[in-house]
């Protein structure tokens, strides 16, 4: 009986699971997609400016807590703020990337559609950054913030003149915060553990750590769960994953099994019905 279910499992994960190749040339373009947008973001710095300050001011007419208020959090030690400039340049990409590789080697019909997600969300923001390029608030000195990157280091920003690297004027919406919140969306829907819900952590300290270190506004955040919301709407979420697809079989096997033996005993049944005749 395992025998029998054992090989229906594995060629579900067979179907699920893209061609490797294929995955990786996604990524690639993706990539080429975001230099791209660096490339034509490049010269609007005064617009940029000029939405930062709109930004702020309409943050505090809706009276949303001023980011100085994350920001005083961090600053209560060098190695505190150290950790969350590292935390910042160190950890959005490479939890993303493993999120994806966990999902793709061991859960491949849940990594087709958040693959499909987070693609949707970053192309919708890279749009975004070039009709709304918007300068970090580190960069207004009306914030009155720190540049903590800068002061304590370690930075991934050189001076936004010379740098050919990344957009920095890309904060709206927060691609940290977009993706830290997809990773978690995701591990919770494609775990059974009683404790998946403390994956919401990693958003909640991605969200502290980007608005603490003066790189992101509240409403950058605001904008990316918007985007991720739409997002998760449009994009289809399986009914049944592969491995409740194998549990629903492991059930189903007993049940045509009796089914079977129901069936043998009425054909013995009526042999001996016809020998006794």
């Amino acid at each position: 009986m395992n025998a029998r279910t054992e090989p229906a499992s594995a060629g579900s994960d067979a179907i699920a699971r893209p061609p490797l190749v294929r995955e990786l040339l996604l990524v690639a373009a993706l990539f080429l997609v975001y230099k791209l947008g660096r490339q034509l973001a490049t010269g609007h710095t005064g617009e940029a400016f000029r939405n930062a300050y709109r930004v702020w001011d309409f943050e505090r007419a809706v009276r949303l807590p001023g980011e100085g208020a994350a920001q005083s959090l961090l600053l209560h030690g060098d190695g505190l703020v150290h950790l969350a400039n590292t935390y910042y340049a160190a950890v959005h990409f490479p939890a993303t990337a493993a999120f994806l590789i966990w999902l793709y080697l061991r859960r491949p019909a849940h990594y087709v559609w958040a693959r499909r997600v987070l693609a949707v969300v970053t192309a919708s923001a890279l749009v975004l950054h070039l009709l709304f390029p918007l300068a970090p608030p580190r960069m207004l000195a009306a914030t009155g913030l720190v540049d903590t990157a800068r002061v304590y280091g370690p930075s991934v920003y050189g001076s936004p003149a010379t740098d050919s690297l990344s957009n920095q004027f890309a904060a709206m919406p927060s691609l940290h915060f977009g993706w830290a919140l997809m990773v978690a969306v995701g591990l919770i829907v494609a775990t059974r553990s009683r404790w998946r819900r403390l994956w919401l952590l990693h958003p909640l300290l991605t969200l502290l750590v980007i608005v603490g270190t003066a790189n992101h506004y509240w409403l950058d955040a605001i904008a990316a769960t918007a985007l991720l919301g739409l997002a998760l709407a449009a994009v289809h979420l399986p009914h049944r994953t592969v491995t409740t697809a194998s549990r629903a079989q492991g059930r189903l096997v007993p049940a045509q099994a009796q089914v079977q033996a129901q069936t043998q005993v009425r054909a013995e049944e009526q042999a001996l019905a016809g020998a006794g005749r």
